[in-house]
Order: C-alpha cells, then sequence, then structure tokens
C-alpha cells in the first residue's frame, strides 16, 4: 500500500487538488509543509493530527518543512466566530515561536542524510517587505471577490464585519507557499480541511508569480462520536508541553478515549501497522472491557510526546492509584502530578489528623459522613491502597507519602486526595 492509500485507510485524507497527479508526484521525493501559527505557548493534541501526517511522509522518504508562523501569529487566520483574535505583542509571540519551534522538532528526524527535516519562520521573508512592495508584488495577484468568498470571511461579513489585518492573513499564507516553493523547491502544502481555500490560494500565487505548479492535502477535522470536540476536557486542552498538561493527565486522557472513538485514533496517531491495528480492533470488538487498544493508544502517544521512560512511570502511576502496584515506589513529581487530577483535601498539620471518613467528606467524594461509613461496612474504603476496617480510622504523620501526600479511594474507582501543606 503506498502513502497515500495508507493516508486514506487511515481516515486522513479530505481534499487534495488531483490525487492522481499527486500520487504521480509521490513516485519521487517532494519537499512539502505544514504551518503551525504561534496562538498559544504550545502546540495541543490537536496540531498533532497534521504535524504526525508530516512525519509519515518524512518516513517514506520525502522532504518535510514545518514553517511556524512568527510573521502569521502576529495577524491571526479568522476563526469564523463573530469576533477579532486577540493580537499578542512581537515579544510574546517570538517566545511562543521558539517554544512550538522546540517542540516540532521532536516529531521530525533533522540528522537523515537524504530527507532530513527543516523548521522555518516566516518572519525572515515577511519583515523585510516593505508595504509598498506587498502591496505591488504581492497583493496584485489577489482577487478581493475570491478571497470574500472563504468560509471564515463571509461569515464575518454577515455579523460584526472583519479588520483588514485578519482579511490579508490569507494574502500572508500564500505568500508562505511561494518562498518556500522559490526557496526549497516546495510543491505541497498540508494542513486541516479549514485550511483548503488559503493553500488553493498560495497555488494560484505560484503559478502567476513563478509559472510553477504544486499540490494541496488537507486533513479532516478531528471529531469525537459523541460530538463533543476533541482535545477539549474539562479542564480546557490538552497540550504537549508538559508544564500545561501534565504526562499524567495527557496518559488518562487517551486511556479514558471513547470505546467508539478508540480504533479511529489509533489509525489517526499511532504508526502501528494495519495489522497491528486491525489485531487490537479485533480484541477490542471480543472483550472491551480489557481495554487493550486504550492502554495501546496511551501508551505510544505518551512515549512519542514525553518519552518512553515518563510514560512508563505515568502508567505505573496510574496503576498504582487503582491497587495494581505500589505508591511508595513512585517518584515524587509523578504522584504529585497524578493527584493534581484528584479531588482533594489540604492539611496544615499533621498532628491530630481527621478520621478517613471524614477526609473523604471535605474532599467532596461523598455527600455524607453516613455515606463514608457505610463505604467502610461494606469493605470499600482504602487508605493508599490498603483497607480500612474500622469507622473510627484516622491516618498517622507516616501514612503520607513523600511527608505531602495520602490516597484516599472508595471502591474500585473513586479516588481522592490529602495534601499536607504548611501554607494551608
Amino acid at each position: 500500500m503506498n502513502l497515500l492509500e495508507d493516508l486514506r485507510w487511515r481516515g486522513l485524507v479530505a481534499q487534495s487538488t488531483d490525487e492522481k497527479a499527486l500520487a504521480q508526484a509521490l513516485g519521487k521525493p517532494v519537499t512539502l509543509y505544514v504551518g503551525f501559527d504561534p496562538t498559544a505557548p504550545s502546540l495541543h493534541v490537536g496540531n498533532l493530527v497534521v504535524l504526525l501526517v508530516l512525519r509519515r511522509f518524512q518516513l517514506a522518504g520525502h522532504n518535510p518543512i514545518a514553517l511556524v508562523g512568527g510573521a502569521t501569529g502576529l495577524v491571526g487566520d479568522p476563526s469564523g466566530k463573530n469576533e477579532e483574535r486577540t493580537l499578542n505583542s512581537e515579544e510574546i509571540v517570538g517566545q511562543w515561536v521558539s517554544r512550538i519551534h522546540e517542540q516540532v522538532s521532536k516529531f521530525l528526524d533533522f540528522s537523515s542524510k537524504n530527507n532530513a527535516a527543516k523548521v522555518v519562520n516566516n518572519l525572515d521573508w515577511t519583515q523585510p517587505l516593505s508595504a509598498i512592495e506587498f502591496l505591488r508584488d504581492i497583493g496584485k495577484h489577489f482577487s478581493v471577490n475570491q478571497m470574500l468568498a472563504k468560509d471564515s470571511v463571509s461569515s464575518r461579513l454577515e455579523g460584526g464585519g472583519i479588520s483588514y489585518t485578519e482579511f490579508s492573513y490569507q494574502v500572508l499564507q500564500s505568500l508562505d507557499f511561494l518562498e518556500l516553493f522559490k526557496r526549497h523547491a516546495c510543491t505541497l502544502q498540508l494542513g486541516g480541511s479549514d485550511q483548503w481555500g488559503n493553500i488553493v490560494a498560495g497555488l494560484d500565487l505560484i503559478r502567476r508569480v513563478e509559472g510553477g505548479s504544486g499540490h494541496a492535502l488537507t486533513v479532516p477535522l478531528l471529531a469525537k462520536s459523541d460530538g463533543t470536540k476533541f482535545g477539549k476536557t474539562a479542564g480546557g486542552s490538552v497540550w504537549l508541553d508538559p508544564a500545561m498538561t501534565s504526562p499524567y493527565a495527557f496518559f488518562q486522557y487517551w486511556i479514558n478515549t471513547e470505546d467508539r472513538d478508540v480504533i479511529n485514533f489509533l489509525k489517526v496517531f499511532s504508526f502501528k501497522t494495519h495489522q497491528e491495528i486491525e489485531a487490537l480492533e479485533s480484541s477490542h470488538n471480543q472483550n472491551p472491557g480489557l481495554r487493550e487498544a486504550h492502554r495501546a493508544l496511551a501508551r505510544e502517544l505518551t512515549s512519542l510526546v514525553h518519552s518512553q521512560d515518563i510514560c512508563d512511570r505515568v502508567e505505573a502511576a496510574s496503576k498504582a492509584l487503582f491497587g495494581q502496584g505500589e505508591l511508595s515506589e513512585l517518584d515524587e513529581s509523578t504522584l504529585e502530578s497524578a493527584l493534581a487530577e484528584l479531588p482533594r483535601t489540604t492539611l496544615t498539620s499533621l498532628t491530630q489528623i481527621p478520621s478517613w471518613v471524614d477526609l473523604l467528606c471535605a474532599a467532596g467524594v461523598v455527600e455524607s459522613k453516613s455515606a463514608a461509613r457505610r463505604i467502610i461496612k461494606e469493605g470499600g474504603a482504602y487508605l493508599n491502597n490498603v483497607k480500612i476496617q474500622g469507622e473510627e480510622f484516622a491516618p498517622g504523620a507516616s501514612d503520607f507519602l513523600f511527608g505531602r501526600f495520602a490516597v484516599l479511594r472508595k471502591g474500585k474507582r473513586d479516588l481522592a486526595a490529602v495534601e499536607y501543606s504548611k501554607k494551608g
């Protein structure tokens, strides 16, 4: 199966200018690019979809370029919402460019002798342009009528309008494709399906200015089967930066994938073969309770984004929290990040520690003390995975792991944390 067939099997093809011509072009190494605007300090899991497609192209022998939009990030792509994006300062955008440059670099190979990856910043060719040069040499090739027809523009015109700043975004993105065509013989742009109009405009600019041609390939915007937005949790976006989404929370996001989505997500994000994914699908259909496909997805993505070592540690923490491993064997930082996702109560002293019943109520896991006592009577109460026998049981200072944490559990899956903090 060739690369395009593999992408289609994985559900990663939305639109192409001429798939037959593209398939012919891919018979030899081509140079292609994907752009990432610094709209936040980190990429999120939604960005992974197209970033990993870029990686697939490199593994197939093609030449990948990851573009970080130091220029376009200062302007902002019209979102389709009836409001302008907030413009960030040059200093902030510059900081985010550096962070995203580092992030995308983790997924590409820069040491290959034949098709080493490149990371570029479109500020390098946009900033030297004067306003007159931009308007005369680039702007004259764009039809305002065609630009107005773009969905994200037309929807804004029906509402509160759009500034010239955001309206000009398509011209800037098209300039990127033209510059990469001239500098690196780049003939293919990848992007999300919402970028189709911008990508095709870039191809048209290459034709008008250079008399050249190229290709466009877009990837569907990933959706969840329950209708909720992919990459979002109750706490917000799932980020690739471990300081913004802990590796434990990242692992749990994939483990908690809906059963209806897990095989689709494996196709989109995993580098497993078709046979391996089909075997996981068969296992999942026969016994969903084993969650074998979920674990495979969580392990691969956490290893890819954070490292195999970190993945091993967060998986050990996940098991230990539910009584399948020793909490005392976890390192402090991993335990802390795991407990950060749980309901909690904080103590300012370890001299007079409340009972297990009082702690569980304080953490908000049960509605009343009588409910907590009933859990103990039924044998479903645990402290640090050790079963609680009496209703009056209270932890001691020695029960606090690293002198800071104790883990409450009711039944098999309901957890809460107790943290000792001198600051309260």
